[in-house]
């Protein structure tokens, strides 16, 4: 009998245990900050700016900052074109036109964008997007979540290369499906 009582308060005690010890752990994925992170305008987070393919790029949201649920940075162009087309395995895409003209293709449809507009580019959907306008080009990238594309961007490329390398995309879970636009 007492077996048995002994068997059934830690059997109801177990979970409530576990509770307690989970209640004071951060969420899986949780930031690890606990304070706001200003980034100032023409800026980047990690205080180096970072050439991807034909623009400027300024980190503003690093994936640590989220714990790994985002990663966010803005593209600044001063010449017409964008990458390759290509797939993520892992992350949603989102772009914020902030000024400028794009053009988007999102796995069949094709549309342009201007400042204010925005588009979602699901994983797993073939996408490629390139600068169009004239004059300069300021475009905001998130992914979510953030995945390995912080680590991506940080890839060893050539100044003016969006990289072209499979190995490099495979490594980090995304897929080359084509050319760029041709702008």
């Amino acid at each position: 009998m007492r077996r048995r009582s002994f068997l059934q308060l830690s059997a109801a005690a177990l979970p409530a245990a576990m509770f307690a010890q989970t209640a004071n752990e951060p969420a899986k994925g949780a930031s690890a900050l606990k304070h706001a992170v200003r980034v100032q305008a023409g800026e980047d987070r990690t205080g180096t700016m970072h050439g991807i393919g034909v623009s400027k790029t300024a980190y503003k949201v690093l994936t640590a900052d989220s714990g790994g649920e985002l990663f966010l940075f803005q593209h600044e162009n001063h010449v017409k074109g964008g990458p390759p087309r290509h797939m993520h395995h892992v992350e949603d895409e989102f772009f914020y036109v902030l000024e400028g003209k794009y053009v988007f293709e999102v796995g069949t449809e094709r549309m342009e964008l201007k400042a204010g507009d925005c588009i979602l580019a699901p994983k797993l959907v073939p996408h490629v997007w390139a600068y169009v306008g004239d004059g300069v080009g300021r475009i905001l990238v998130a992914f979510t979540p953030a995945g390995d594309m912080e680590a991506f961007f940080n890839e060893p490329r050539k100044p003016g290369d969006y990289n072209y390398d499979v190995e490099i995309h495979r490594k980090h879970n995304l897929e080359l499906m084509g050319p760029p636009l041709k702008v």
